[in-house]
């Protein structure tokens, strides 16, 4: 166990009781480093990030953590203007907290909101602390291929910079899969300093549930059917359009029906496809409290997970996790050669279809409307069977929280080393 002078500084602009899946990864990380003995603060918005009208408290210790809620930390995701404007208020907040105070031992940052890297690197570089780096995502790299953002644009160079000074100087940086590796590996000369770990499942909040004892079914009149459902952030770049085509072309297929649970820029057009194709088979739900995430997951018979053929390395569709720790098929909506491509050929957990093959992806529908339990059955526990080991909680959080205690053993050996020079 580390001594309590060993002190941890988290700035995540989402965070628990927000349902975000990064929140949670970042808790499941400061309650496991406050479980070895280290004093965990948090910064985070007061507000929600997908409803910003929801409020949560100033002050909280959760599991041992500190958190620390600042106000006008989110103005909502609804459009780009509003996610720039909250996620610079959070982050000017954020480094006035973390520049008072006792100092910490160790800095962590993420990609979200796309500034933090800089901010972070200031924090860690003022502090004298180590910075560990943690890429969720690959920005300019995102929005030049959603075409947000053109190549070369002032926005997308100072994206870029701040990314590169941040690994730089940063004691470790954290890729989500070999892909995002391969990437970033020689671009800001990362040898020696990358890891890589996938994201965690939430195994402490998500369990297979049989449909007969699931509420989450009955509510929303999903009983008798074989449900296809996605649930996460619904981005332009996890695009669905080809599933809504194949849909539009089942509308005889009674025996289907699709759930879309989430928000994000494409729920709109997700929405007005229901309405112009009349799919009155598709239920279009909120993000669900974590409380009820193994009801809501369980409830489908597989899972559809989306990454864009070009987010390859820059995107780690995460939602692939929850529906393996609920025993559930995938139905994986993306290139074949990519980290959830590898994860289903691997342990044979469902299907793999690329984008704009309605064809393909109407004959996987018509096979999971027509499957029998005991197939689908086989392929869910395949699916969950798979976290255990090197892909589970217990090992990735612990690999996890190993490379952050590294980082602070290694800049105190490099503090002591100048000391003797």
């Amino acid at each position: 166990m580390a001594a309590l002078s060993q002190s941890l500084l988290l700035l995540s602009q989402v965070y628990p009781p927000d349902p975000t899946s990064l929140g949670q990864h970042f808790h499941d990380a400061a309650r496991e480093m406050a479980r070895r003995g280290w004093r965990v603060r948090v910064l985070t918005s007061a507000r929600g990030y997908a409803d910003p009208s929801r409020r949560f408290p100033s002050r909280e210790t959760i599991d041992g953590v500190e958190i620390r809620r600042l106000a006008w930390g989110s103005f909502g995701k609804g459009n780009l203007r509003a996610r720039t404007v909250g996620g610079l208020a959070f982050l000017a907040q954020a480094l006035l907290h973390g520049l008072v105070g006792k100092r910490p031992t160790h800095v962590v940052i993420s990609t979200s909101p796309p500034m933090a890297p800089v901010f972070g690197l200031a924090i860690a570089r003022l502090r004298r602390a180590p910075l560990t780096f943690w890429l969720m995502d690959l920005n300019p790299d995102q929005a030049i291929v959603t075409g947000a953002v053109r190549p070369g644009a002032p926005s997308a160079r100072l994206l870029e910079g701040a990314n590169h000074a941040a690994a730089r100087g940063s004691q470790a940086v954290v890729a989500l899969d070999r892909f995002m590796a391969d990437r970033v590996r020689h671009r800001w000369e990362l040898d020696g300093k990358l890891a890589v770990l996938p994201p965690w499942p939430h195994e402490n909040h998500i369990e297979p549930v049989a449909h007969a004892d699931n509420p989450f079914r009955t509510r929303h009149g999903l009983q008798g059917k074989r449900v296809l459902m996605y649930s996460g952030n619904l981005s332009p770049v996890h695009p669905v359009d080809t599933i809504l085509h194949a849909a539009r072309e089942l509308r005889e297929e009674t025996r289907l029906a699709f759930v879309f649970i989430g928000e994000g820029g494409q729920k709109a057009a997700v929405e007005e496809a229901v309405r112009r194709d009349r799919l009155e088979r598709v239920v279009l739900l909120p993000y669900q409290p974590l409380a009820d995430l193994r009801y809501s997951l369980s409830a489908a018979d597989a899972h559809l997970v989306s990454m864009g053929a070009d987010m390859v390395g820059i995107v780690h569709p995460s939602k692939v996790y929850g529906a393996m720790a609920a025993g559930r098929p995938v139905l994986y909506l993306g290139p074949r050669q990519s980290h959830v491509g590898e994860l289903v050929e691997r342990f044979d957990i469902g299907w793999q279809v690329d984008h704009g093959d309605v064809a393909g992806a109407t004959n996987v529908l018509r096979e999971l409307a027509g499957s029998p339990d005991a197939g689908l059955a086989a392929r869910g526990a395949r699916a969950r069977g798979a976290l255990h080991g090197e892909l589970s909680q217990r090992h990735l959080l612990s690999a996890f929280c190993d490379v952050l205690e590294r980082g602070v053993d290694a800049s105190a050996r490099a503090g002591l080393a100048r000391g003797a020079a």
